[in-house]
């Protein structure tokens, strides 16, 4: 991808990419609608709790590990192994995939059996549940996080099987005798709580009371605080230690795929403390929550919102929400960047940032860069290469606090916005160069050119400003502050020369960099690769199938 298209209307804050420098920034207007970033008031660290979902892995390679690992997931919520409720999503066949993502895995026991309302047989439960708990245990999975053990009683429980709460209690026995160390979760209710009061007071009279407490937001964003002040109340009331909350759907049919809608779940989740939430599953399995265009599909506007939010390290910040516009910040361990996801937002608004003399990162910075890009909303079938980058523009801090309008806002869209100090990249990551493993010589652009097009080599490493790069929260690795490490015409073929290029947000300027060491283009889902693990000077530079080999592993310091 060779251009970046602003969206109709958006107004870009400068002129063909070029770095612009605002005025002091002024508080905005009363009338404009702002979200409020209190970069210097942490109040967790970031867990990535909104970006699991349910049934989002298919199998142990759909969708491919490219797409899941950018998104960092929290939790994924699967059928029990052997199940019948889906074709696909059992829980030991992605639980690898899963773990490779840093995710965890719940085992929706309910699962085993088909049809809605489950096509439940008191008779052979007490036995699927103990080979359930047999099988996992011989698996040897270790990212195994809770046991659910029913999915929406109020809907699929039918009285002729006797009350839940009698079913609950027996089976909670059960699976704590056989799995003593492994969190039991529910009742996972629709987004009908009602029931939740006589659920938990016969959870306490037999000393059943999950250890995490479970139900689903699949009406609306707004509705989630209430919810929570309410089962808060019934714990209290009850005499139950506070539990963790699990929303293990969340996102009504028409919201999911649409980056504007879910953005005001995420700010929520982060802001009330919830453990872990998952987005529902309505079309298709193995789509990430229908952040994929469909099963092992493409990434929809949606997607790039949570690879976004997956960048996001350190502590979560405090937000402030102005009407419809929410959103969620985070500050990372070196003080260096503040990174914001928002949306919901129409016509004219704005972010203010406060707290930045506070921030260690920023001490001494009078002038700030702002990054800020949006998704675009075509629908959930419908794919999106790459976020576009509206503008790069430097701002005078003024009592440690930068207002950055935001013109045109389109509600259906999610935008992203980047604090860093003036001067140190724009899109928040730290400089470095990238050494071979194998070579120990450094990723070059050869005599410190600067015309798009040109092809990478590696070349000792001394420092010059042809071996800076700057890693982004967007995962472009960017040299000269304006260039970026591309992969030519969005190819995916192993063997393909990588060059710069100007920054465009394009897929095939993104980059994962693993704990491994290996560089991973998620355009392409292959590795950046020292051709024929050659360690002269002067070797090309390319994308080539991983396979884990020194000439694929390169260290940033």
């Amino acid at each position: 991808m060779r251009i970046s298209h602003a969206a109709p209307g958006l107004a870009v804050l400068l002129v063909a990419g070029v770095l612009a420098v605002g005025p002091i920034p002024q508080a905005a207007a009363a009338s404009t609608p702002t979200l409020v970033v209190a970069a210097n008031q942490s109040f967790r660290p970031v867990t990535h709790v909104a970006t699991g979902s349910l049934y989002g892995l298919a199998t142990a390679t759909v969708p491919a590990d490219s797409l899941v690992e950018p998104l960092h997931p929290n939790t994924f919520v699967q059928m029990a192994a052997g199940g019948k409720q889906q074709a696909t999503g059992d829980i030991l066949k992605v639980a690898g995939e899963a773990a490779k993502a840093g995710a965890k895995v719940v085992d929706r026991l309910s699962d085993y059996y088909a049809g809605w309302p489950y096509q439940y047989n008191a008779s052979n439960w007490s036995s699927v549940v103990s080979t359930q708990i047999s099988e996992i245990k011989a698996s040897g999975i270790t990212n195994l996080t809770s046991y659910e053990l029913w999915n929406e009683p109020d809907n699929t429980w039918l009285t002729s099987n006797g009350t839940f709460n009698a079913f609950w209690t027996k089976t909670f026995n059960q699976v704590r005798s056989l799995a003593p160390g492994v969190p039991i979760q529910g009742p996972s209710y629709s987004d009908n709580i009602s029931g939740m009061q006589s659920f938990l007071q016969n959870a306490v009279a037999t000393n059943t009371v999950p250890d995490i407490i479970s139900w689903h937001e699949l009406e609306s964003s707004g509705k989630i605080a209430g919810d929570v002040a309410t089962v808060q109340g019934l714990e209290s009331s009850l005499g139950i230690s506070p539990r963790p909350i699990a929303i293990e759907e969340y996102a009504a049919p028409s919201q999911v795929g649409i980056p504007g809608d879910l953005v005001g779940y995420i700010a929520q989740f982060e802001r009330l403390g919830i453990n872990n939430a998952e987005l529902a599953f309505w079309n298709q399995s193995g789509a990430l929550g229908d952040l994929l265009t469909g099963q092992g599909g493409s990434p929809n506007g949606a997607y790039w919102l949570y690879d976004w939010y997956g960048s996001m390290t350190g502590n979560m910040v405090t937000t402030t929400p102005s009407g419809s516009l929410d959103g969620a910040a985070s500050v990372p361990s070196a003080q260096n960047q503040v990174n914001v996801v928002f949306g919901g937002g129409s016509g004219s608004t704005a972010v203010t940032v406060n707290g930045l003399n506070a921030l260690a990162g920023f001490s001494g910075s009078s002038q700030v860069t702002a990054t800020l890009q949006y998704t675009p909303s075509p629908g959930r079938t419908v794919a999106v290469s790459a976020p576009t980058t509206v503008s790069q523009t430097t701002y005078t801090v003024a009592n440690g606090s930068v207002t950055v309008p935001v013109s045109s806002m389109n509600a259906a869209y999610g935008y992203h916005l980047v604090i860093t100090p003036a001067g140190s990249g724009g899109g928040g990551g730290s400089t470095g160069v990238l050494r071979g493993a194998a070579s120990n010589r450094c990723l070059d652009v050869p005599g410190l050119a600067t015309a798009n097009g040109t092809l990478l080599d590696i070349w000792d490493c001394d420092g010059g400003s042809n071996q800076q790069w700057a890693y982004q929260s967007n995962g472009e690795l960017q040299v000269y502050g304006n260039k970026c490490l591309d992969v030519p015409n969005n190819a995916t073929s192993a063997g393909t020369r990588v060059e710069i290029w100007d920054c465009n947000g394009g897929a095939n300027q993104q980059w994962t960099l693993n704990s491994d060491g290996t560089v991973v283009g998620r355009g392409s889902g292959l590795c950046l690769d020292a051709t024929g693990g050659g360690t002269a000077n002067g070797t090309a530079v390319e994308i080539w199938t991983c396979n884990g080999k020194s000439n694929q592993k390169w260290s940033r310091q």
